[in-house]
């Protein structure tokens, strides 16, 4: 069962292991829980395609007030989020993993159509290594 977290302004469940899990599964299938935090690792082309995932999820995070912990290498970057003031996962963290994976894995060209078309699908444009 999950225990009640009261702060920002907010009534929150801190999330069990086995709710957060099944949230994961069903919301977010990227993203796994791990000693504490729910993790998404976005594998990139290189240094500047993770720069640039790096400053879209501070710009999301610095907007939400709510700041993932970041590890940063040439070809990745892993999120990792966690209510810090709650000491536990809360609806927050899945709000926010939401948000980043919507603006990092966007491709306009595969899924929406319109006028967009989308990162050519050559490598010499390659900006992250999507999963299918």
């Amino acid at each position: 069962m999950a225990t009640r977290w009261r702060g920002g302004g907010q009534d929150s469940p801190v999330y069990t292991q086995q709710q957060i899990e099944a949230r994961l599964r069903d919301e977010l299938p990227h993203w796994y829980y791990e000693d504490g935090w729910i993790r998404r690792k976005y594998r990139t082309s290189g240094w500047k395609s993770t720069v640039m995932v790096v400053g879209a999820v501070a710009h999301l995070a610095e907007a939400a007030w709510h700041h993932p912990d970041l590890t940063v290498s040439y070809a990745f970057v892993t999120v990792k989020l966690m209510n810090h003031a709650a000491k536990g996962v809360t609806d927050k963290d899945f709000e926010l993993a939401r948000k980043i994976e919507e603006v990092v894995a966007w491709r306009p060209g595969a899924v929406e159509g319109g006028a967009l078309e989308g990162t050519p699908d050559d490598p010499r444009f390659a900006y992250l290594k999507y999963d299918e």
